[in-house]
């Protein structure tokens, strides 16, 4: 399989700290967005933990097998759990982890949170992800004939993360892969802040995943670069 990738982070015009991080590794094949969570301490560091453990993990897997990412992503929140009881033993420490493994012409994915995959296959854009927002779960009650209400205020926050104290139950996928495909994996700052027709444009438009990365970041900062902005871009040229 031949494919080309970028990734890219972007602190945005507001935030006064960078807390995404990000794992691009094309020998692995490996590809993961992390948004340590805002309002909490240690954001940046939930999310860097995140990824790190996720790659020292990743290294001693077989090459050849397919992985168990629950209990990958299990042993990562504990870890981040633990590093959270030393920098906020009282509130802890969160991040999302969005993380696609490209295996034997297959898209592999697992995901806790509000990061984001989305697919451009034939011109269509299709999000692979959905948010674990109080939002999304709400809908989900309503849509059982529950009446729900819900604060503007707190319809994005998070009803799963890496680090909370129970064992966060993954979302997982597979998806065979063809050429011409492309991937893209980023945080919220580009899912809320970048349109979903902008995005398919600029991956229709771009002939390399850094030029396109790029363009994508340059929108979410033109709509104000209200948070954080991170992608990894994924070109898969032939399978």
């Amino acid at each position: 399989m031949r494919i080309r990738t970028a990734a890219l982070s972007d602190i945005g015009k507001v935030r006064e700290e960078n807390e995404d991080r990000f794992l691009c590794d094309d020998e692995l094949q490996l590809y993961a967005v992390a948004d340590g969570i805002g309002g909490l301490a240690g954001g940046g560091q939930a999310a860097e933990e995140a990824i790190a453990h996720l790659l020292a993990l990743a290294r001693k897997q077989s090459a050849s097998d397919d992985w168990d990412f629950q209990a990958l992503f299990e042993s990562i929140s504990q870890r981040v759990a633990s590093l959270g009881k030393i920098i906020d033993a009282t509130f802890g420490i969160g991040t999302t982890l969005t993380v696609a493994r490209l295996y034997h012409k297959r898209l592999h994915l697992a995901h806790v949170g509000d990061s984001g995959c989305y697919l451009w296959r034939d011109r269509i854009l299709e999000k692979l992800t959905l948010d674990h927002t109080l939002e999304n779960e709400f809908k989900a009650r309503h849509g059982r004939g529950v009446a729900v209400f819900l604060s503007p205020r707190t319809r994005n926050a998070l009803t799963r993360c890496i680090g909370q104290v129970a064992p966060p139950e993954a979302d997982l996928l597979m998806r065979p892969l063809r050429a011409g495909d492309r991937l893209l994996l980023c945080s919220d700052g580009i899912t809320r802040f970048v349109r979903e027709n902008e995005l398919a444009q600029v991956l229709a438009d771009t002939a390399n995943p850094a030029d396109g990365l790029n363009e994508i970041i340059a929108l979410a900062s033109d709509h104000g670069g209200h948070d954080n902005a991170t992608g990894v871009l994924i070109f898969v040229d032939s399978v």
